[in-house]
């Protein structure tokens, strides 16, 4: 007889339940949470497992990959689906959402969620301390201007290099404030540092790689939306079409549709946020200070005419994500003008 198990993973233990294909429960135990407990479990030879149905989580990846190893059908399932079939259920609970979890693999009523590389994992985990500290070095920043504004003094506008230069130069006749300030320079003073160091490593790995290098000749395309668009999508063969991405990334609209009602929506925002914010800062950049005229700009320039430039850059991120993924499968680069991209009859 098949089996089918369900997972649902907490941080120090996991809630695991077994049923057969007639959907009777065989077995509910919890185990800890790490891919040895639960494989033991899961590899009693009274089991004949058809899939073993894990939430995607911050924990799945590391879940995913050692019950992999341990030759377990690991599916990783997509978050939404999970909410929307464990909602019928009056009472939730970790063992009512492991049952439920069970019955979605038996019924085969899941979508599966892509597991990045190890690679992949990495790099992102870069970008995301990169950006942590970005973010927290600014925050610093602005405590410091409306700590200072309190007793008259305006920052005003100045760069990064320049603002502790600044901040010594309003506090100096104000030894007291000074010593206040000093601590916070300090603090973001490191924090700046440390993101200064991530930064060249990610243009290090950028550099020496191939794919990033091609996608960077579109315009408005750096080294941090490159690496962020290949950690991303990690297998470009996983979709079907390169228009594929765009809704995959939350950059297309909502439709909803119900009798003699049509409405359409903005963007759904699902997917991914910082490569959707990524890919809108880009395309920002390309139609409002990219120099350099192509095929391209002169699209987004026409949408904004018709449509408004907030909608124009919406589109225009969403055909540079299409446009990278047709890049890196045709191993080309990007094609300035349309006599470029047409063949020669």
């Amino acid at each position: 007889m098949k089996h089918y198990a369900g997972l649902d993973v907490s941080v120090k233990e996991t809630a695991i339940c077994i049923v057969d294909e007639t959907g009777t429960v065989c077995r509910e135990v919890k185990a800890p949470t790490h891919p040895e407990d639960i494989a033991r479990v899961l590899k009693d030879p009274a089991w004949r497992l058809q899939r073993v149905g894990l939430e995607a989580g911050p924990l799945s990846q590391w879940l995913f990959e050692g019950l992999a190893k341990a030759g377990l059908p690991v599916v990783c399932i997509e978050t939404r689906h999970v909410n929307a079939f464990l909602k019928a259920q009056p009472n939730k609970t970790d063992r009512n959402d492991a049952r439920g979890i069970a019955q979605m693999m038996r019924v085969n009523l899941f979508r599966p969620v892509h597991v990045k590389t190890l690679t992949s994992q990495k790099r992102r985990a870069l970008l995301t301390a990169r950006k942590l500290l970005k973010d927290k070095a600014i925050a610093i920043e602005n405590d410091i201007r409306g700590l200072l504004r309190n007793f008259g003094l305006k920052v005003g506008k100045v760069g990064a290099v320049k603002f502790e230069e600044r901040i010594r130069e309003l506090t100096e006749g104000m030894p007291d404030l000074a010593e206040i300030v000093e601590p916070l320079l300090d603090a973001r003073r490191k924090l700046r540092q440390n993101y200064a160091a991530l930064h060249r490593k990610l243009l290090a790995i950028v550099r020496d790689d191939e794919v990033c290098r091609r996608l960077m000749s579109i315009p408005g395309v750096g080294p941090v939306v490159s690496l962020a668009y290949t950690a991303t999508i990690d297998i470009p063969a996983r979709f079907r079409n390169s228009k594929a991405v765009g809704p995959i990334l939350g950059l297309t609209p909502v439709l909803h549709e119900s009798g003699e009602s049509r409405r359409v929506g903005g963007i759904s925002l699902c997917g991914d946020g910082m490569m959707r914010t990524l890919l809108y800062e880009a395309a920002q950049t390309l139609l409002t200070r990219v120099t350099k005229w192509s095929w391209l700009k002169t699209w987004a320039m026409d949408v904004a005419k018709r449509r408004g430039q907030q909608k124009a850059i919406v589109a225009l991120a969403r055909r540079l994500a299409v446009i990278m993924h047709r890049i890196w499968s045709d191993g080309t680069q990007f094609r300035w003008t349309r006599a470029e991209i047409m063949p020669v009859g």
